[in-house]
């Protein structure tokens, strides 16, 4: 009798097992059914977005950084100049100068390289620069610098007054005037004269009695002065 009550106790817990799995189951069918296709896309996007990153890494260990120049002075009357950067250590820097290779180097350990005697053209130099790699690989061009070489002296010529002139003393305010290239600046006497953009220029200047001297000088962007003293008189 006991051995009937066990055995049927037991065809119980069974059969309730049984409808728990079956019914785990049939929960499992609707929940796929239901948001299956939703993990679906939620997964390929996870996917997806793990492939885009690698990509990304990919293009960035492609990438070679151009190196950079260190300012320089927009004008000089050097005919050769120094110009210095940084990159990367060991990278072979090439430099290019209106669009031609000019010359080579390599990047020390900190970082710093430079080139000596550079010669410049006359006029404007294009300067620019760029990277080769160990492998032969090349950076783009570094950001462009222009330096205009002038080797000439301002031109300087004075229409008024005259060297020598003799002028009245109820005419002792006079305007000096006179012209010299473009973007040149003027000063008489020390003091800035008004230039135009054709390179004529004037000043107002008043003479004490007597003799009077007069300096103008002009100078360009890149240092060179030409300078002019006139004698006046006062009466």
């Amino acid at each position: 009798m006991k051995r009937s009550r066990l055995r049927s106790h037991l065809q119980e817990q069974s059969m309730h097992s049984m409808l728990l799995a079956i019914g785990g189951i049939i929960a499992i069918i609707i929940l796929l059914f239901l948001f299956g296709p939703q993990l679906l896309i939620n997964f390929s996007l996870l996917v997806k977005k793990s492939s885009d990153a690698n990509e990304t890494t990919k293009k960035e260990v492609l990438y070679i950084a151009p190196p950079i120049l260190n300012p320089m002075n927009e004008a000089t009357n050097s005919a050769e100049i120094i110009i210095s950067g940084y990159a990367q250590d060991k990278q072979e820097i090439r430099l290019y100068i209106n669009g031609k290779q000019h010359k080579k180097t390599t990047v020390s350990k900190d970082n710093n390289f430079s080139f000596s005697d550079v010669k410049l053209e006359k006029g404007d130099n294009e300067i620019k620069a760029k990277v080769i790699t160990d492998d032969k690989k090349e950076s783009g061009y570094s950001e462009i610098t222009t330096i205009t070489y002038i080797a000439d002296p301002p031109t300087l010529d004075i229409s008024f007054p005259s060297d020598g002139q003799t002028i009245s003393k109820d005419n002792r305010n006079i305007t000096v005037r006179g012209k010299t290239n473009e973007n040149v600046k003027v000063t008489i006497n020390d003091f800035w004269a008004i230039t135009k953009d054709d390179g004529s220029f004037s000043y107002t200047l008043s003479l004490a009695d007597g003799e009077n001297t007069i300096r103008i000088k002009a100078k360009d962007a890149a240092g060179n002065e030409t300078i002019r003293e006139i004698k006046v008189k006062v009466e």
